[in-house]
């Protein structure tokens, strides 16, 4: 650095000098806190540095509680025998034993119970009478699946707990309804740490059960099937499921004991358990779907598609594989000239991100967006749920409600929560979902029910009062934050202030509203203040979120659901940023989660105490469509809006907006 400060008008290029120039005091500093120190003065011993065995079993049992997997394979076979759970397991091998065993446990006020189960059959299931004695029933001679699903269905009934880690995944195989007392345990998990991405017994032994240290699936198993295990007559098939109905039984009490303590206990029995019946019936039941109309679907995707190929070719000048981020970053950044691309080790960032904001640099950029979003399309939807339907002629999705660390229930298997409906060709997919015969679709959704959620909670008073008298409120703000008359607010302002206000329930920077609107950062930070400005109740709700998410490490919704962020207590700037703009949004997010999970659950029990046919078949965010008979619509969509408004009891109206049609496309 100081030779090159003394050779200064050497330097190349002119913008390289220009900043040694300017900056040389900090160049200097720089390279202080980049030089180690080595004259520190510190006592050193060789004898006490030298490195003894660190593969102790100390060492094992401490990196198999951090999940180090990795480091596992490095202990022999000394330091890695754990001290095993002192559980001893018995088998049922024939049907006296299973008869007297199920005898017993008709006694018993609570039970543990785990099913061995794959696709529509079942291998065995585990039971635990107690913490100490648990059984396996295979199922093999006269123990059929047939009398083992019976016998268990049995236990169902009557007044006793049933504890288990996965209750949704009982409900595929056994035969029972929401009046069974149960205990989800995996439910409870969740519920006391949203952030994982998978709730095993193994795990929940570990942190509910006073740090027990039980053997995994894959290490009983290996990389077996259920089905396999079960041929070979696999000892680990016995351990799994004695350890899956052990760890259900004996967490109860401390999972139980801590959503008490965490204020949960209402939003586990009142909204988590109750809404897994509902989702049950609603995969079961499932979605009909036109195939041949999916098929001219993606025939007309294909030729659109191929249009925009032709055109986008056209304005490249040559033809070239659009999909390959590397030849479109050299077409975009170096034959087309287009400025701010940035280049990485693998050619120039193609992303969404990059691409929006050179939207109108060039028309090849809109069309590369359209082919995206088309070509996606096609793939996950007009080719991808051709596979999902099965020979009834119905989609039967998976709906989680363990996943996201907000609350909001998840689609899998397909996910029709992701359908694209910004282009006209995205909300024509939904015309191939349509309802079995004599029966309508009932779609019903929540009008700005975040929105309407930020207004209570934060009892902003100009808020309240334009929803309680029923104003457009994008109108509203837009008048107050771009100072026009309200009757002169045009489209173009109403879709600006539309931006901020779901901008500021989602913790929107200036940076990323400049971003949305396409203006500078400090214009767009004049539209946060004088929103700030209008709904000053607003501003000290977020703020005030934030801090006692600080404080506390977590929000909490208006149900109590908790949601932590470890995130703000990072010592990285833009980790705790988005700390920050994640705690203000999740109190918001997360109520109208636990709201829209209310009314699925209250629906759905009116549905079946109405002695209704209709069917509840698909939650999208807030919107919920119920297969209905065409001599129940009437009564149904007045029971679906009631429900829906009277989720919840907020300071503003809940306002649904329901509509009836041949297909989903007709109702939305």
């Amino acid at each position: 650095i100081e030779n090159a400060h003394e050779h200064l008008e050497e330097l190349k290029p002119n913008r390289a000098r220009e900043s040694m120039r300017e900056h040389y005091d900090m160049a200097q500093l720089s390279k202080t806190l980049a030089t180690i120190n080595t004259d520190s003065p510190i006592e050193f011993s060789y004898d006490e540095a030298v490195l003894g065995n660190l593969y102790t079993k100390q060492a094992f049992l401490l990196c198999r509680q951090l999940e180090f997997k990795n480091l596992l394979s490095r202990f022999d076979g000394d330091a890695a025998q754990e001290d095993e759970l002192e559980l001893e397991f018995f088998t049922c091998e024939d049907l006296t034993g299973c008869e007297a065993l199920f005898e017993k446990a008709a006694e018993k006020k609570e039970l543990g119970i785990s099913l061995i189960a794959e696709g529509d059959r079942v291998f065995g299931a585990g039971l635990a009478l107690d913490q100490e004695e648990i059984y396996y029933i295979p199922v093999e001679g006269l123990v059929t699946e047939s009398y083992l699903c019976s016998k268990l269905e049995q236990l169902f009934q009557g007044d006793r707990v049933i504890c288990a880690t996965d209750v949704k995944a009982l409900l595929k195989h056994l035969d029972f309804d929401e009046k069974t007392t149960v205990f989800d345990a995996g439910g409870a998990a969740y519920l006391l740490n949203p952030l994982k991405s998978v709730y095993t017994y193994d795990d929940m032994a570990k942190e509910y059960l006073t740090g027990q240290m039980l053997p995994t699936r894959e290490e009983l198993l290996g990389k077996d099937s259920f089905a396999k295990a079960w041929e070979n007559e696999s000892e680990g098939l016995t351990s799994l499921a004695c350890y899956q109905a052990y760890t259900a039984f004996a967490s109860r009490m401390p999972m139980s004991e801590a959503l008490e303590e965490a204020g949960m206990w209402k939003v586990y029995t009142e909204i988590e358990l109750p809404l897994i019946f509902t989702l049950d019936s609603m995969e079961k039941w499932g979605i009909c779907v036109r195939g041949e109309e999916l098929k001219s679907y993606g025939e007309k995707l294909n030729v659109r598609i191929t249009e925009l190929e032709k055109l986008i070719w056209q304005q490249a000048g040559e033809e070239f594989n659009i999909n390959s981020p590397k030849k479109l970053g050299e077409i975009l950044f170096e034959k087309l000239g287009l400025k701010n691309g940035k280049k990485t080790k693998t050619g120039y960032s193609t992303s969404a991100e990059v691409l929006e904001k050179l939207t109108n640099a060039h028309p090849i950029i809109p069309r590369i967006l359209e082919y995206r979003q088309l070509t996606k399309l096609n793939s996950t939807y007009a080719e991808g749920l051709a596979g999902y339907i099965r020979a009834d002629g119905r989609i039967h999705g998976k709906f989680h409600q363990t996943v996201t660390v907000t609350g909001r229930i998840s689609s899998a298997d397909p996910n029709l929560q992701n359908i694209p409906t910004r282009m006209p060709l995205g909300r024509e997919i939904r015309k191939v979902f349509i309802p079995e015969e004599g029966s309508v679709f009932v779609d019903a959704d929540y009008s700005q029910i975040e929105l309407r959620v930020l207004a209570h909670m934060s009892g902003d008073a100009a808020l309240i009062a334009a929803y309680q008298a029923d104003e457009d409120i994008h109108a509203i703000t837009a008048s107050q934050v771009f100072d026009v008359p309200l009757d002169q607010v045009d489209s173009t302002l109403r879709r600006k202030a539309k931006a901020v206000n779901f901008g500021i329930v989602y913790g929107i920077s200036s940076f990323g509203l400049g971003q949305d609107l396409d203006i500078s950062r400090k214009e767009a930070e004049g539209y946060i203040e004088k929103y700030f400005a209008t709904y000053g109740k607003v501003k000290e709700f977020l703020d005030r979120t934030v801090e006692d998410a600080k404080k506390n490490g977590y929000t909490v919704t208006m149900f109590g659901r908790r949601r932590p962020i470890p995130e703000l207590a990072s010592s990285n700037f833009m980790t705790r940023s988005f700390g920050e703009r994640a705690a203000m949004n999740a109190p918001v997010q997360g109520t109208a989660a636990d709201i829209i999970k209310i009314a699925m659950v209250r629906v759905n029990r009116r549905l079946k105490e109405e002695h209704l046919q209709s069917k509840l078949v698909l939650q999208i965010h807030d919107e919920l469509i119920i297969e209905t008979k065409k001599e129940e619509v009437e009564i149904v969509q007045k029971l679906l809006v009631e429900e829906m408004m009277h989720a919840a009891e907020l300071s503003v109206p809940l306002l649904v907006d329901a509509n009836v049609g041949n297909s989903w496309y007709d109702a939305k």
